[in-house]
């Protein structure tokens, strides 16, 4: 190392001819890294296309630091070429040789001069109304490496973006434009089925989404918190994403209107076969109301109402739907219909139930009189006087008409307790006496065996 010079400790030869290898193999690495820059896919899209909004501000930006980029990279090449002359004069270069080796490699001996075309848009000039910049080598390096970490992320975000969401859009409109057609077909047409204005919809918010990306692909780009690497980030996607789940809901609609279409004939018969039904059960229940005011006496029987007329009305504008082919008119009333109708149905047989209730008592009273009297006649019984008196009561009660059901099942619970005690069967109940027998007061009360 010699003495101090403007730039320092004069260097000697080993140090310069380090300082010149080193710098040169940056020189390359740059070199290289701007020729992959100028033939970068992205740029070219970018210096061709028609671009709007953010886009456009920061690739007219780009395009200058760019331009700047290899101003400035001339430049350094023309110093190095320089410095490798003065070394390459001598083998063993003079004083005068190395301090000025030392002021071109160490000291701001590169000028680059500023044109309004390439700096009007890139801040690179420190300083309002400088026409040129002084810089070292090692700080014209890295000048030159931020302006083209700054370049090569906006044109990779761009290139990622158009990389991305035109071919995606491209393939949803295609399965958009199949999905229309195909929802035409069957009658969902806009202004007629909600699914329809969703298409028109879908289809206007794709037109603008393609266009948009197209001429302002950094307006749909989401850098990465915390990265700094150029093009950290990935295309934001949620528009597309938003259409594409929209789109897809539609065409499930479609299915189940094309279901409908393939099975709209079996499932009209099925609601008519219901209806059927729930009209049959309703007019048993009718007829069987008149049977229960003549044979019960004393009895609450609920009205019975008749079939709706309005599903007959909604089921005869399925049928119309299904010959004019309104398919998506058809498929929400034959879900609805079909509900209604087992809900009809149910009514029905929950009517015929209540109605037919009294009946049900009559008959349940008369079948426990009868297994009462084959129990008593299995005993050898059956000619008990007043086995027979209270058989006949009960009989008479439950085989005439009107018929008096609280009456009637008194009667049959006296013939219960009297069988009871003669069977010896009847448990004693303290407090509580059974009906009175012939028998006399040492008779075992039956009543608890007649309530079984």
């Amino acid at each position: 190392m010699g003495v101090a010079g403007a730039s320092g400790p004069v260097l000697d030869r080993d140090e310069v001819d380090r300082a010149l290898a080193r710098l040169g193999a940056e020189h390359e690495a740059i070199e290289t890294s701007l020729l992959a820059l100028q033939d970068h896919a992205g740029r070219r899209l970018l210096e061709g296309a028609e671009l709007t909004g953010t886009t456009r501000e920061r690739w007219t930006a780009a395009e200058a630091s760019i331009t700047l980029l290899w101003a400035y990279f001339d430049a350094y090449t023309a110093a190095m070429r320089s410095a490798r002359e003065i070394r390459s004069r001598r083998r063993w270069s003079s004083r005068e040789d190395l301090l000025e080796l030392t002021e071109l490699l160490r000291g701001e001996s590169v000028t680059v001069a500023g044109s309004a075309a390439a700096t009007a848009n890139a801040p690179t000039l420190h300083g309002a109304g400088k026409l040129s910049e002084r810089f070292s080598l090692a700080g014209l390096v890295d000048r030159m490496n931020e302006l083209y970490a700054t370049s090569l992320d906006m044109v990779v975000a761009a290139d990622a973006v158009w990389s991305a969401l035109p071919a995606r859009i491209d393939l949803l409109a295609a399965e958009l434009q199949r999905t229309r057609k195909l929802a035409h077909s069957v009658g969902v047409r806009p202004g007629e089925h909600p699914a329809g204005d969703d298409l028109e919809r879908i289809t206007r918010t794709l037109t603008r989404l393609r266009e948009e990306v197209v001429s302002d692909p950094l307006a749909y780009w989401r850098r990465t918190e915390g990265s700094s690497a150029p093009g950290g980030g990935r295309p934001d996607t949620t528009v597309y994403d938003r259409e594409a789940r929209a789109l897809e809901e539609v065409r499930r609609e479609i299915d189940a209107v094309l279901t409908v279409r393939q099975d709209a004939e079996q499932r009209l018969i099925k609601l008519r076969d219901v209806l059927s039904r729930a009209d049959r059960t309703l007019a048993e229940a009718r007829t069987a109301r008149g049977e229960v005011l003549a044979k019960i006496a004393a009895t609450e029987v609920p009205v019975v109402s008749g079939p709706p007329t309005v599903l007959q009305e909604q089921l005869a504008a399925a049928a119309e739907y299904r010959r004019q082919a309104r398919w998506h008119r058809l498929s929400p009333l034959l879900e609805s219909l079909e509900q209604k109708a087992e809900d009809e149905l149910l009514r029905a047989r929950e009517s015929l139930t209540a109605v037919t209730a009294p009946l049900a008592v009559r008959a349940e009273l008369r079948g426990r009189l009868d297994a009462y009297r084959a129990k008593v006649a299995r005993h050898g019984l059956a000619e008990d006087a007043l086995l027979i008196e209270r058989y006949d009561a009960a009989r008479r009660m439950l085989w005439s008409a009107p018929c008096d059901l609280r009456v009637a099942e008194q009667a049959v619970l006296r013939y219960q307790y009297a069988a009871a005690e003669l069977l010896g069967t009847a448990p004693r109940v303290p407090g509580q006496a059974g009906p009175q027998d012939r028998r006399g007061p040492g008779a075992v009360s039956d009543k608890g065996d007649a309530a079984r």
